[in-house]
């Protein structure tokens, strides 16, 4: 298993941790952290765009959302019970339908989440993130953008994922798909135990275009010279950072923002943008039952 770290204390300066996916290594900022097919860029054009390479991972880079499983194997295994699963869920379903991410809710979201694995072991959550990689995300990983992910690195650039989802959850898949590294949200820890209070902030929204911000001033990148992927006009901080933004299976205001640009859009839903669209909100309702269920299932067992 790859040495995967993240900080395990807070400060008054924030140092989210970026997971680098070949080994241990790893750099730490100061910052806290329509619709058509157009061909996807080709290696010639690719190789004009040298640097770096960064993929939001949920509905970008893989079907459906990573947190979901990875909320769904801790119910599995016996982490979460059932008022939590649907309190959690609830919450969730509420910021989903109001359609808005002010930030009082997104905290809300955050607090209630890190409570929930407030005690658990960081060495069973990473073996528990490597499970969830590789029994349901890894079959949920679009082909054809990993392929983009595949001819980034063969023309010498850097591949990082940047998602909201655990640090630990992102650093195991891009040590699967043989990525550079990954961004991500990081659980403050003590004495081998998640306390449940973050280390700087969600990696969300502004936070993604801070974190690539500060990684590129680290590694030497010309973010002029790279470019993001993302499904979602939550992460238009990330995408108007970059020198070349690429839109993949864009919800509504992504698609007007990317026609409004000029940004490709590749969209591989074949058909499926209603659902696509609606995916939200049915997951946000969705989680809770599923999950519920298989608490239940287990208590019955």
């Amino acid at each position: 298993m790859s040495d995967i770290e993240a900080s395990s204390s807070a400060s008054a300066t924030p140092r989210p941790t970026a997971v680098r996916g070949g080994g241990a290594a790893r750099t730490q900022s100061n910052a806290h952290s329509v619709v058509v097919e157009p061909a996807a860029p080709g290696e010639d054009e690719l190789a004009h765009i040298p640097s770096a390479a960064f993929f939001d991972v949920d509905n970008t880079l893989m079907h459906g959302a990573s947190t979901y499983y990875l909320a769904r194997a801790l119910a599995r295994h016996g982490v979460l019970s059932g008022r939590d699963i649907l309190g959690f869920a609830w919450k969730q379903a509420r910021f989903k339908f109001q359609g808005v991410e002010h930030h009082g809710h997104i905290s809300e979201i955050k607090s209630s989440a890190l409570e929930l694995v407030a005690g658990y072991p960081v060495d069973d959550m990473r073996s528990l993130c490597e499970e969830v990689v590789d029994r349901d995300i890894s079959p949920r990983i679009l082909a054809p953008v990993r392929r983009l992910a595949e001819r980034h690195l063969e023309t010498g650039q850097e591949v990082w994922l940047v998602t909201a989802s655990p640090v630990e959850l992102a650093g195991v898949l891009a040590t699967r798909l043989g990525l550079t590294g990954a961004l991500g949200t990081i659980a403050e820890i003590e004495n081998g135990c998640y306390t449940g209070r973050l280390v700087g902030d969600l990696m969300h929204g502004p936070a993604k275009a801070e974190g690539i911000a500060q990684l590129a001033a680290e590694r030497g990148l010309d973010l002029e010279q790279c470019t993001a992927y993302s499904d979602s006009a939550n992460d238009l901080p990330m995408l108007r950072k970059v020198g070349r933004a690429i839109a993949v299976n864009p919800d509504a205001r992504l698609a007007r923002q990317a026609r409004h640009h000029g940004w490709p859009v590749l969209d591989y839903r074949r058909g499926r943008r209603a659902a696509k669209l609606a995916l939200p909100a049915a997951t946000a309702a969705g989680v809770g039952a599923g999950l519920l269920y298989l608490y239940k299932s287990r208590e019955r067992d």
